[in-house]
């Protein structure tokens, strides 16, 4: 009988030491946010146009080098070809 109340108080413990870890995890996630200086809507609008059109810009250089890379392949095949 009294290893029951011991093993209900150990986890009873188990379990507040638990809880107590994830309100203080809680609390000071909490805190930390509260330092963070977060952008205002005009900032958000301007770095978001910025990543479109940087994104915008390495697709088109992407693309080019694959026509340019496609041509250089397709003349080599020719030139097998050409050869063979």
């Amino acid at each position: 009988m009294s290893e029951e109340k011991n093993e209900k108080a150990q986890g009873r413990k188990r379990r507040t030491r638990r809880d107590n870890r994830l309100k203080r995890w809680f609390r000071e996630m909490r805190a930390e946010l509260k330092k963070v200086v977060w952008p205002t809507p005009k900032q958000t609008v301007n770095n978001t146009l910025i990543a479109l059109g940087l994104m915008v810009t390495m697709a088109i250089v992407v693309w080019a080098i694959d026509q340019v890379a496609g041509q250089i392949f397709q003349a080599i095949r020719q030139l097998g070809q050409f050869w063979g």
